[in-house]
């Protein structure tokens, strides 16, 4: 294969150059703060995904990052929808039947909101317990 068909395969469009970018600065803050990170880009066979999962304190957290290059269109974690929330959810049921199903575990959702704007230091907001499991879903 040449140069120019693996380059081009591994070139990523710029939003999820974006995105990944993003999901890097938002484990680096939670680390910051006191956060474990456990893993990243988990993917449940039920469909559900989580973008970082980790620990904090005595609490699994589930994390959803939202990276923007501006506010123009509102706060980046207002994106985060029902329907995103229950998919966020299904991957945590997933990540919890992982674990055997423990009773007595706590857990949250959190959000991270990356902001990239141009000629601008990057900004990082955590948003602890940004939602709640949705009706409908049990643990």
């Amino acid at each position: 294969m040449s140069w120019w068909g693996r380059w081009f395969r591994s070139a990523k469009p710029a939003h999820l150059q974006r995105g990944a970018t993003g999901e890097k600065l938002a484990c680096r803050h939670l680390k910051r703060n006191g956060y474990k990170v456990l893993y990243r880009n988990f993917r449940g066979k039920t469909g559900g995904e989580i973008d970082i999962v980790c620990r904090h304190i005595d609490t699994l957290v589930f994390v959803e990052v939202k990276t923007r290059t501006s506010e123009d269109f509102g706060r980046p974690f207002e994106s985060v929808k029902r329907k995103q929330q229950r998919r966020i959810a299904r991957g945590a049921l997933a990540w919890l039947r992982l674990l055997g199903e423990p009773e007595d575990i706590l857990f949250r959702f959190d959000v991270v909101e990356v902001i990239l704007a141009a000629n601008a230091k990057p900004r990082v907001e955590l948003i602890p317990n940004a939602f709640q499991m949705p009706e409908g879903y049990r643990y």
